[in-house]
């Protein structure tokens, strides 16, 4: 299964613009660029597309892992922060840090907090980036 994603850029590092799309037309050239990445300025940037990319896989595959366990989740929300950081040779996303609510009738801070770190083993962006970037987890069961 093959799904695309489009960049395109005009002008200089600083003073660019480009736009991103998506395949299912969800996200239609959405403005990106160095302010929106550096600078806090307008537009999106990777690095906030690869949290919501590893937020949602995670969670998808963390209802996945509770199935499995014959549970299922009243809700959860996981926000990823990602770290980019300056390194020899230039910048790298250096640290993932998932943090995780979630309501699951059934089990208990501990279950919950095995399943999560199961699914995050097993979520298939966190795959991508094992060995390339430390991912921690904040897993809080509400009641």
């Amino acid at each position: 299964m093959d799904h695309t994603g489009s960049a395109a850029w005009s002008g200089g590092i600083k003073d660019g613009i480009g736009s991103i799309s998506v395949q299912t037309g969800v996200l239609k050239d959405a403005p990106y660029g160095f302010k929106a990445r550096f600078e806090d300025g307008p537009g999106t940037n990777p690095e906030e597309l690869i949290g919501a990319a590893h937020a949602s896989c995670f969670t998808m595959a963390l209802s996945g892992e509770l199935g499995k366990a014959g549970l299922t989740a009243d809700s959860l929300k996981t926000t990823a922060t990602v770290t980019l950081d300056k390194v020899p040779g230039g910048f790298a996303i250096t640290k993932i840090h998932l943090d995780l609510v979630g309501k699951v009738p059934g089990t208990d801070q501990a279950g919950f907090e095995k399943i999560a770190n199961d699914a995050k083993v097993g979520c298939p962006v966190s795959k991508l980036f094992n060995g390339n970037a430390d991912i921690t987890l904040t897993a809080k069961l509400q009641s």
